[in-house]
């Protein structure tokens, strides 16, 4: 008689002890932690084929990315406090953790196009984008006629920052005679303004809110970088027609995309456990990881991918990020909008890196009705959060509800090609995916030894 295949009960160790096995027992790749990096390596390794063990101690997605409603939220960061009644009803809330925005061009979007997850989806355009100069928040100009009437560059400025976009829009990086003298490759981003004769608050406009630079290293960096930078802000702002802002956000917050992923894991054969402790990774004689054991049960795998908190041992604080978390009543930019990012650079305000201020709202589903949720978030340099955000925090006026917070963001100490342990970096205060983004493609180049190609992804079916 023919038997379907059974799993196997019993998976041996490499030091010959057997234990039951866990799930199927066997895969390519056991992933611990639901957190969004997590996810979407899962996700790109069963569109590669791989067998994927997806687990999680906790008995929710998302890990240190989670979205919360009220009433976990307070839990979390008010314990012994209920919300108050006028906060509405906690299940119309889904607070998320780590709150970023999407460029709608950026590499994000390529990662959910190429595995096919953006049909689990909605997203939303987001209604504003502003940088903070001189004690305003202006809007960061999204067509010709407000570029020609921002405040934000004085009356002969205008002329110098247009050559400047052109040139940055022109530039071929395998045409010389494109360059105008400056070779993008060689120059520095401060070469490249001083070519254009860019003021010092031109320049902050340009590094932080159209290139998204967190401080000003980048200037002694290559030109070429800010060029694809700005450019990418660019092109992001034309995906979609009479866009206000080159950034999305998924309908009920980035909590539905861990889910989204998982979703796409099981439809490639992965599985995913929720709620499962891991009590030992398993080594092999060279000291490679080479499997799991859970509550008395055992998977082994060729590669382990995590994020920080399963390898205390492995992984180093990179620094703090201090940030406030805000109910509201009301919107906080001059155009009233119910989304919308502030950036305000480090300059701006005596820093030594930006501000971000994120604000979303019932229009994403992610707040009772007539409720805004902010976030307002960068790194420690100040004694207290209170004193790093205060710049930031005096933007949303009156608030129903505020709590403040701090983080070590965790990075590992080795690549994880000696012990096949590949662990993602924690998240930084940005309010928008780029870095988290890059922390995804190096790890899978880490896992695969190949950089993760995208170029297939633009194809299929380009606006949902």
């Amino acid at each position: 008689s023919i038997m379907a295949e059974e799993a196997p009960a019993n998976v041996t160790l490499p030091n010959g002890e057997t234990m039951e096995a866990l799930a199927d027992g066997q895969y390519d790749v056991i992933v611990l932690g639901t957190g969004l990096k997590e996810c979407i390596v899962s996700g790109l390794m069963s569109v590669d084929k791989k067998k994927v063990l997806h687990m999680d101690r906790n008995d929710y997605y998302g890990g240190a990315s989670a979205s919360l409603n009220l009433t976990q939220f307070f839990e979390k960061f008010k314990a012994g406090q209920a919300p108050a009644a006028a906060l509405g009803n906690s299940r119309d809330y889904n607070i998320d953790l780590i709150p970023k925005f999407i460029m709608a061009s950026g590499q994000l979007v390529k990662m959910l196009i190429h595995t096919d997850v953006t049909k689990y989806l909605d997203f939303k355009l987001v209604d504003g984008s502003y940088v903070f100069k001189g004690g305003k928040v202006n809007k960061v100009p999204a067509t010709d006629k407000e570029a020609l009437s921002t405040p934000l560059v004085g009356f002969f400025e205008k002329k110098r920052l247009r050559d400047f976009l052109i040139y940055v829009n022109d530039v071929d990086i395998n045409n010389p005679s494109s360059f105008k003298g400056l070779d993008p490759k060689t120059a520095t981003a401060r070469q490249l303004y001083a070519k254009y004769s860019l003021s010092d608050s031109t320049m902050d406009f340009i590094g932080h809110a159209l290139a998204l630079n967190r401080d000003d290293d980048y200037l002694d960096g290559p030109a070429i970088e800010l060029i694809n930078r700005v450019r990418l802000y660019g092109e992001s702002l034309a995906r979609y027609a009479n866009a206000p802002s080159p950034y999305l956000y998924p309908l009920y917050g980035l909590g539905e995309l861990p889910q989204a992923f998982a979703r796409l894991s099981a439809v490639y054969g992965g599985t995913f456990m929720l709620n499962r402790q891991v009590d030992e990774i398993i080594y092999d004689a060279d000291g490679k990881a080479c499997g799991i054991k859970s509550e008395g049960a055992a998977a082994l795998c060729k590669q382990i991918v995590a994020d920080p908190s399963y390898f205390p041992g492995k992984v180093q604080s990179m620094g703090k990020v201090v940030r406030a978390i805000a109910v509201l009543s009301h919107p906080i930019t001059p155009g009233k909008e119910t989304s919308a990012q502030i950036i305000i650079p480090q300059n701006q305000v005596g820093r030594r890196s930006d501000i971000y201020v994120f604000l979303c709202s019932f229009n994403h589903n992610v707040a009772a009705q007539g409720k805004y949720l902010a976030f307002v978030s960068t790194n420690k340099e100040a004694a207290t959060p209170q004193e790093d955000l205060k710049e930031g925090v005096k933007l949303l006026g009156q608030v129903d509800d505020i709590v403040y917070d701090e983080y070590d963001v965790m990075e590992p100490a080795a690549d994880g090609t000696q012990d096949s342990c590949f662990i993602s970096k924690g998240y930084d205060p940005t309010s928008h995916f780029e870095t988290t983004s890059m922390d995804v493609m190096d790890l899978y180049k880490r896992l695969t030894g190949s950089p993760l190609d995208l170029s297939k992804a633009v194809s299929s079916g380009d606006d949902e």
